[in-house]
This record gives structure tokens, C-alpha cells and sequence, in this order.
């Protein structure tokens, strides 16, 4: 217990000690894995959207929303400053004035932070000057989320435009589409194979309007490189919001709107399967 919000954003550091949290009341925290006790408290001016640790564990970084007449703020803080903490002054401080940050995740080395905004497009942010290194639009409209490769080297966005997108991590290069008839809200990349899962559906305010056959919440699975689906998974009756391969790639979960989280485990022929070129 500690946050008295909804909690929109959690990460663990790379041996999971720590864990970070971001929630609407205006505050990120910091806490102990194993006890559960808070070790600190950032508040904000508005709500905290995104949140991760480096690749180290030491630097965090957290977006803001633009509400209540607040812009969105990108903060850093290195963890082994306390006098940061105590004083809630981040080491930098990026503003984004034109578009909020929906979704972000740190670059390859923690040399930089890539984040999606509401607008669309996707920037690269510097974790040392805080300039924007490169600035790409691919997407016509929101982007969810975005999740990186197992070696960082590329990483998958999910966005309302009804489509997800691959795209390199150095360069922002834009690589692969992947095509829906329905917004994506997340989506995730396989550490074995060349698959990526795909979650989504309607809005959520949407779902009550229609009919529960026609929801189209499947999971869908696609080729990384052929960009054709192979594979839908059913099971959940409203929106996916989040989808996640497990490390060893036999399995996977997925969250949704529906109040379940549900673990699948990949059946023998999936391991098998060759792709017809």
C-alpha cells in the first residue's frame, strides 16, 4: 500500500531489488522488492505515465502528464545521489510542450530514452543533455506502447492507428508494419523466434456499445520479417491491454480489460512451425 491513485506504470531493475511505480496521485515511488517498504517518494505536478531504471539499475526516469494546466516532464534522477531524492530536484528536466508522452522505454546502453507521444510520433531523448536526438512519424495516432527487443537492438510500438510497427533503436528507423482492423494497445516481441503477439480491440468506453462476438480481442501473432498473421488466441472478452513474452519465449501472458491476466503456454507444434515463404 502507499499510492492513492491508479497505478499507471511499474518497473523492476535489472536483479529485481527495486521496483518503481508511477501512479495518478501525483507521485512515483520507490520501493523495496523483498519487504515491500517504500524507499522513496518523487511527487510531481500531475500524473506519472511512464516510469523505468537504466540498464544498471542507478538512473530512473519518469514522464508526467499535461493536465491542470501542467506541460509533460520527462525527469531523471541518479539513485546514488540521495541529495536528489531528498530534495526531489531530478538532474534534468525535459519539457514536451507540443505532444504528451504516452509510452517509454530506455534505449540500448542507457545512453538515451525512447518515448512515444500522443501526437504519434516518437522521439529520442538524450539521458545526458536532454536533447532530442531523432524525432520520427510513423503513426497517424496514439501510441500505447512500445517494447523492445531482447538485445535492444529494435522494438515494436503499439498504437491506435490500428497498426504496429518495428522500428531500429539507434536510428528510429521505421522497419516493419503490422496491420489491424482495430486500435493495438500493446504489443511485444518473441526472444526465440521472429514473432510478434499483438493485443487490443476497442476503446474501452467503446466496449459496452457492441456486441461481445463481434469484440475481435484475440490475440494475433505476426511474422516479423513477412509481416503476415499466423496465429489468433482467444480467451479474453474485452480489450487486451498489455501483452508480455516469457524470457524463455514458451509462453506468454496477456492482461485485459476484462480483469484477468491469462498465462498461455505455447503447444509443441508452435516450436516447430516453418514459415511457407
Amino acid at each position: 500500500m502507499g499510492h492513492t491513485g491508479a497505478v499507471w506504470c511499474v518497473d523492476a531493475d535489472w536483479d529485481t531489488k527495486h521496483v518503481l511505480t508511477g501512479s495518478a496521485d501525483n507521485s512515483c515511488r520507490l520501493w523495496d522488492c523483498e519487504t515491500g517498504k517504500q524507499l522513496a517518494l518523487l511527487k510531481t505536478n500531475s500524473a506519472v505515465r511512464t516510469c523505468g531504471f537504466d540498464f544498471g539499475g542507478n538512473i530512473i526516469m519518469f514522464s508526467t502528464d499535461k493536465q491542470m494546466g501542467y506541460q509533460c516532464f520527462v525527469s531523471f534522477f541518479d539513485l546514488r545521489d540521495p541529495s536528489q531524492i531528498d530534495n526531489n530536484e531530478p538532474y534534468m528536466k525535459i519539457p514536451c510542450n507540443d505532444s504528451k508522452i504516452t509510452s517509454a522505454v530506455w534505449g540500448p546502453l542507457g545512453e538515451c530514452i525512447i518515448a512515444g507521444h500522443e501526437s504519434g510520433e516518437l522521439n529520442q531523448y538524450s539521458a545526458k543533455s536532454g536533447d532530442v536526438l531523432v524525432n520520427v512519424k510513423e503513426h497517424s495516432r496514439q501510441i500505447n506502447d512500445i517494447q523492445l527487443s531482447r538485445d535492444m537492438t529494435m522494438f515494436v510500438t503499439a498504437s491506435k492507428d490500428n497498426t504496429a510497427k518495428l522500428f531500429d533503436s539507434t536510428t528510429l528507423e521505421h522497419q516493419k508494419t503490422f496491420r489491424t482492423e482495430r486500435p493495438v494497445n500493446s504489443a511485444a516481441l518473441s526472444p526465440n523466434y521472429d514473432h510478434v503477439v499483438l493485443g487490443g480491440g476497442q476503446e474501452a468506453m467503446d466496449v459496452t456499445t457492441t456486441s461481445t462476438r463481434i469484440g475481435k480481442f484475440e490475440a494475433r501473432f505476426f511474422h516479423l520479417a513477412f509481416e503476415e498473421e499466423f496465429g489468433r488466441v482467444k480467451g479474453h472478452f474485452g480489450p487486451i491491454n498489455s501483452v508480455a513474452f516469457h524470457p524463455d519465449g514458451k509462453s506468454y501472458s496477456s492482461g485485459g480489460e476484462d480483469g484477468y491476466v491469462r498465462i498461455h503456454y505455447f503447444d509443441p507444434q508452435y516450436f516447430e512451425f516453418e514459415f511457407e515463404a
